[in-house]
Parts: structure tokens; sequence; C-alpha cells
């Protein structure tokens, strides 16, 4: 079904479109006519383009817009800890509140926010870092997504996210530090 929609929105629609035009075009007789109809065809196509990419141009500004905002990590403790507590790729195995054991000393939130529905969608997701003996919040990250906003088509729908490095990941590799590293 993909592929219909595909062709039908970027092969059939401005073939129709032009094969008017130029059928018009030939009927009128006059200069103003034709350089109107040439006109119209132009700003036809341009609406065409705006269709398929405008709303996804502005779903984009409007992402980097609330990333300068409050997009970000930001750590509010440090916590030292020996390399045997680190897997091979420098990270702790933090749970997830709800999958939170009682022997776990740290747990995470990621609370998803849908600012825009629909195609594009904007979301805010929000990640926050908690040692549990005290609820103390460690640190925060926040970021921004565009999700969709494309054509039809066979591909995969695109994706825009900023700050780049503001996800569980990120805030875990600053909050916690290996003894001997700053």
């Amino acid at each position: 079904m993909s592929l219909l929609l595909f062709l039908f929105y970027w092969i059939g629609i401005p073939v129709l479109l032009i094969s008017a035009a130029f059928w018009i075009w030939r009927q009128t007789a006059t200069p103003l006519a034709r350089g109107a109809v040439v006109g119209l065809s132009i700003a036809a196509l341009l609406g065409l383009l705006w269709l398929a990419a405008g709303e996804k141009w502005l779903a984009d500004r409007q992402v980097r817009e609330l990333c300068a905002k409050d997009g970000g990590v930001k750590v509010y403790e440090t916590v030292r800890l020996p390399p045997e507590r680190f897997n091979k790729y420098g990270l702790l195995r933090i749970p997830d509140k709800r999958n939170a054991k009682s022997g776990d000393e740290y747990y995470t939130e990621w609370n998803t926010q849908i600012l825009t529905e629909g195609n594009p969608s904007i979301r805010r997701d929000h990640f926050l870092l908690y040692r549990k003996s005290d609820q103390k919040l460690l640190g925060e990250a926040v970021s921004y997504a565009r999700l969709g906003g494309d054509m039809p088509g066979p591909w995969h729908g695109s994706s825009f996210r900023c700050p780049d490095r503001a996800d569980d990941v990120s805030l875990e590799r600053r909050v916690f530090q290996q003894f001997g590293r700053s």
C-alpha cells in the first residue's frame, strides 16, 4: 500500500498537475494568460512541496526552540563508585522505579509527554535519576523529539531529537564516576 501512495504523491499528482497546466497553457492565446498558467502551476507545485515537508520543518524548528529553553543534562550530585560496580561499557545496571528491588541503591524514572499529536508529533522525554535511601534527585535529562511528518512511501519515518546527549545513558555517565577518574 505504501508503494502505491508513494507513486501517487510523488509521481501521479505532479504529472496530473503539469499535464493540466500544459493543456490549459495550449488553450490560451495571450502571453498574459500563459504567464498566469505558468505562475499558478509553479505555485501549486511549491504548495505540494510545502505539504510534503513544511510541517516537518516547522516541527523541527519548534523542537530546537524547546531544547534551547530547558533541554540537556543537569547533574545535582556526582557519585564516585569503585570500577567493579561498572560493566565493560562503563555503566551500572540501574532499574526503573517500578522494577527496583529492595537492595537497589538507585532508580530511574522516565516520563514522556506528547506535546503535539499527529503526523508529525512532538514529545518531551524527561529522565530522572534518584538515590533510593533518601529519595534525592541526583540528576535529570530533558530532550525533545519530532517523530514522523514524512510523505507516504516505502521508507521508515524520520525523526529529529535534540539535544543529542540528553538521555538516560548520558545522565548516568555524568552522575556516576569511577574512582580515579574525574
